[in-house]
């Protein structure tokens, strides 16, 4: 199909304890590559399920012109299922072969359509993802994360389908898997609609399609221009907003002057009634024409102090979404020469050509950990955090390290933050702890909730502080992945937490440009030689 459209018509989702998630959304999607952005929990991934005509919407209506194909942020490796499942070719597989057995069944034809090199197909694209080894009966449960994401991903470009819905498909891709998905994109040539954070990906699209609390907005270009017309919006909205408390404050001072000059002339007509010796009954007429006229005037100030407060507020909704970090830094945080040294050590797990390494690690040094996925990025992290020992060489920390890993695990999902960070900070008031985590972006409103309800980035937020506003606070912070599941602008606000974060720090991560904008001084690479320590 030519020119592929999905459209939405006043489009709304309820969710099942009634609270609305997006209303009456109106937009087309055609042939341009849309990447859709947003902050967690916005509705994202269910707009994209309504799109895919996986799910139905509260009210309004959604239409396709033409076949949709959807690859979800997580792909399911359950027991049963195999390699061909995952790429979602395992019906159109067994028609073949039964057409080609002269057996076949009502519907076989039209299942494989005009797919007749789909298993040769399927099979090329395995060895261009360097997955040679699987073929379509492979278990799904032998597969990593990211190899089940490039299956899936390998069943959408053999899939023919007039438009791709793609849920954050760079989650769990090593550098070159996602290399090798950009240029896959770039070739695609039917509809294309891409969740996601990355921004090299987003880079590659035609537009980007905003989901907020207020619906959607459409932004031409990439990423790049995205974030400029949001920066030049943020810089609008912020100067709104110091109008609408100037306006307020000097509408306020107006009230007060007018309230005051009435009050001045009341009791000067009281005064002036007094001396006149008035009659009782005039002066009851003044009072109440008096009283009257206060009530008045109250209530017009009233009206007004709530017009200027409107205006404040609906200028600080449009700055309120972004998110401002403060991270408060121990007063211990000095540089130290050497934090760790790795003296030919040999990491478990992995062979021989990559598994030594040596490191002498300083105290302001800031490291960029990168390689293919199963290198030993995330066995070198744990060895230097103490949970795995080497197979020969030395290993020295002389610094307090924390090492946060992938899913956060030390975190009790049971827990709330502040529990959290009152266990391992007992030496500070809880007052204080409490106002850290507000620096932090942690609201008092949040930090009491159990850890298994927060967000991925709450959950990162509160990990980060338990290490760094500790007793005994990290001098060396060992980070693995920690952009993954992160929004646009928590992934922002996380680089800029970790730029003011003054102790050593080695961070192991896929997003290029979320290292980038670490100010690193180093990246340790992985490659099949070997360790190599460069330049950033």
């Amino acid at each position: 199909m030519t020119n592929p459209r999905l459209t939405l018509d006043g489009v709304s989702c309820v969710l099942p304890d009634g609270s609305t998630l997006f209303s009456n959304l109106s937009e087309q999607f055609d042939h341009r590559p849309t990447g859709l952005v947003g902050r967690n929990g916005c509705g994202k991934t269910l707009l994209a399920r309504i799109l895919a005509g996986q799910r139905e919407p509260s009210a309004g209506r959604c239409t396709r012109s033409g076949s949709v194909y959807y690859v979800p942020q997580q792909v399911s490796r359950a027991d049963g299922r195999s390699v061909a499942d995952l790429a979602n070719v395992r019906t159109a597989l067994d028609a073949l072969e039964r057409i080609a057995a002269g057996i076949a069944q009502p519907g076989d034809f039209e299942t494989v359509g005009n797919r007749w090199d789909l298993r040769q197909r399927f099979h090329a694209e395995l060895e261009r993802a360097g997955l040679e080894r699987l073929h379509p009966d492979t278990p799904a449960g032998v597969l990593s994360g990211g190899e089940a994401t490039r299956v899936a991903l390998i069943g959408a470009f053999v899939s023919a389908a007039d438009f791709l819905i793609l849920d954050e498909p760079t989650n769990h891709l090593d550098g070159p898997s996602r290399r090798a998905l950009l240029e896959q994109l770039r070739h695609w040539p039917n509809g294309l609609l891409v969740i996601s954070h990355d921004r090299r990906l987003l880079d590659g699209m035609a537009r980007i399609v905003e989901l907020s609390a207020s619906g959607l907005r459409s932004y031409g270009g990439g990423h790049a221009f995205y974030a400029q017309r949001k920066a030049e919006e943020r810089e609008s909205a912020s100067r709104q907003l110091e109008q609408a408390r100037i306006e307020r404050e000097r509408g306020e001072r107006a009230l007060r002057d007018q309230r005051e000059r009435q009050d001045r002339r009341q009791a000067r007509g009281r005064r002036h009634g007094q001396e006149a010796n008035q009659a009782k009954i005039l002066l009851d007429r003044q009072k109440q024409r008096a009283e009257t006229s206060h009530g008045k005037l109250q209530r017009q100030h009233a009206a007004e102090r709530e017009r200027l407060d409107r205006d404040v507020r609906k200028a600080w909704h449009a700055v309120e979404d972004e998110i401002s970090i403060v991270l408060h830094e121990p007063a211990v945080m000095s540089a130290q020469k050497r934090v760790a040294e790795l003296d030919a050590v040999a990491l478990p797990f992995l062979p021989p050509s990559a598994c030594e390494v040596d490191l002498i690690l300083g105290g302001r040094q800031r490291v960029g950990v990168v390689g293919p996925n199963g290198s030993g990025k995330s066995t070198l992290l744990r060895l230097l955090a103490g949970q795995v020992e080497p197979l020969v060489g030395r290993r020295e920390v002389h610094v307090p390290a924390a090492y946060l890993d992938q899913q956060l695990a030390h975190l009790d999902p049971r827990e709330s933050a502040i529990e959290h960070l009152l266990r391992v900070a007992g030496n500070t008031a809880q007052s204080t702890l409490r106002t850290w985590l507000a620096q932090l972006g942690l609201d008092a409103a949040r930090i009491g909730l159990p850890c298994g309800e927060l967000s991925g980035g709450e959950r990162l937020k509160a990990a980060l502080a338990c290490a760094l506003y500790a007793d005994l606070p990290a001098r060396l912070l060992l980070l693995d992945e920690p952009s993954n599941h992160l929004d646009l602008p928590s992934l922002q606000a996380l680089e800029a937490t970790l730029r003011s974060y003054r102790g050593a720090l080695l961070v192991a991560s896929h997003d290029e440009a979320f290292l980038d904008g670490l100010a690193l001084t180093d990246r340790l690479r992985a490659t099949a030689q070997g360790w190599r320590l460069e330049p950033w």
